[in-house]
């Protein structure tokens, strides 16, 4: 079983770190497989009005999942939440094993929280890091997704290469955003505009049809880019 104290943001291009959601309210949807965590969850977000409940996920919403341990049940509802009811997920969850996680953030989830870390203001970075598309991963879990796709692609060496691939320029914004730099560091480093980073990144994750910036970083990882 995983855990660990400390955590990593991927930002997304345009905002940076720690950006708030001062102009508007995220609408949050909970669910939770019994009635105290829902509503244990729940009063922790309350105490922050930058967070709008909703009984409800959809478009526009980040739905909040708690969870104890990963399995068929939760990743259908992590796809479903995703993939058919368009919303952007955020997972706490008890414990995760190593195996389990590329499933994970292939189900389209980038931001991940443990449940014995699940205090309001970590709740509200992570819901508001999904809200941006950003992804928001405990750094050992950032650590152990980038050995696990390392090894998936040493696996496949010597295999066809699939029929798609990267662009120079943005292996060199991915690696920068696998870091947990965001759009201004970025920029700074590669000499670029923000703006020319943040069309890098739209780019590639609108042609490759990926779901968020750590679903990016995932990709890049397991086809040997960085």
């Amino acid at each position: 079983m995983l855990n660990s104290p400390r955590t990593t943001t991927i930002s997304s291009p345009g905002t940076g770190r720690g950006s708030g959601s001062a102009d508007r309210r995220v609408p949050v949807a909970v669910s939770a497989p019994d009635p105290i965590s829902r509503e244990g969850a729940i009063s922790q977000l309350l105490r922050h009005p930058e967070i709008e409940l909703r009984e409800e996920s959809g478009p526009g919403t980040v739905a909040l999942l708690v969870e104890d341990a990963l399995d068929e049940a939760a990743l259908t509802r992590l796809r479903r939440i995703v993939r058919s009811e368009g919303a952007r997920a955020v997972l706490v969850i008890g414990a995760m094993r190593e195996n389990e996680l590329l499933d994970v953030v292939e189900c389209g989830v980038g931001a991940i929280v443990w449940r014995h870390e699940a205090t309001a203001g970590r709740l509200v970075q992570a819901v508001l890091a999904a809200s941006r598309d950003d992804g928001d991963l405990p750094a050992d879990l950032l650590g152990r997704l980038i050995r696990q796709v390392g090894t998936l692609h040493r696996g496949a060496a010597g295999r066809t290469s699939a029929p798609f691939g990267l662009t120079p320029r943005e292996v060199d914004v991915l690696r920068l955003v696998s870091e947990g730099f965001d759009t201004g560091e970025i920029a700074g480093k590669l000499s670029y505009s923000e703006r020319t980073v943040k069309n890098v990144m739209h780019g590639l994750t609108t042609r490759l049809h990926l779901r968020n910036r750590a679903h990016a970083v995932a990709f890049a990882l397991r086809e040997g880019y960085i």
